[in-house]
């Protein structure tokens, strides 16, 4: 824990000088590829991300393991080399706007004969994503059970969407002991 907080402090130390540097040296999808890494892994986007993130979005295919790798294509522009920044460009583009709660809900929401349930794994990918020492965002947590009706919820809304879940959980219990 502690090496991934002295990661996150080293990465925004930097942030501004990369940011400056790719301002100053870099142009088009280079410029817009290096601040797309560090908007990706922020937990918040300030307005000066958008060109960014919209490019990045943008490169889309009909297959969507071509999409995948044209944006990683489009990270690799960010002159920035070393394994580590190597795992960190994988761990984005394959959890990047794929790994927040809603999107989990969806991945992960299954029939299983005739129940509908959404499974509290969470996926391979958001697990690299979320564990990649430069991630600066939180993972959603899960809230409740499969078998009786969990879900994923970003971690700021956890106490609120547990207290939610309980309640709906215990209304559901009351109601199953008035039936005969």
């Amino acid at each position: 824990m502690k090496i991934k907080l002295i990661h996150v402090i080293f990465c925004l130390a930097l942030s501004p000088i990369v940011s400056v540097r790719a301002q100053d040296s870099y142009t088009g999808d280079t410029k817009l590829a290096c601040e797309a890494l560090l908007c990706l892994a922020a937990s918040g986007r300030p307005t000066e991300c958008i060109p960014s993130i919209r490019r990045y979005f943008s490169i889309s295919f009909k297959k969507f393991s071509n999409t995948l790798k044209g944006r990683l294509n489009f990270l690799n522009l960010c002159p920035i080399v070393s394994a580590e920044m190597s795992s960190f460009k994988s761990a984005i583009v394959n959890g990047a706007g794929r790994c927040d709660a809603a999107t989990i809900n969806q991945t992960n929401f299954f029939y299983r004969s005739e129940d509908e349930y959404v499974s509290n794994a969470m996926p391979p990918y958001c697990v690299a994503y979320y564990g990649n020492d430069l991630i600066q965002a939180q993972a959603p947590v899960y809230v409740g059970d499969p078998t009786s009706g969990g879900y994923w919820v970003e971690r700021a809304d956890h106490a609120s969407a547990l207290k939610a879940y309980n309640e709906m959980r215990a209304r559901a219990e009351a109601e199953a002991q008035r039936q005969p």
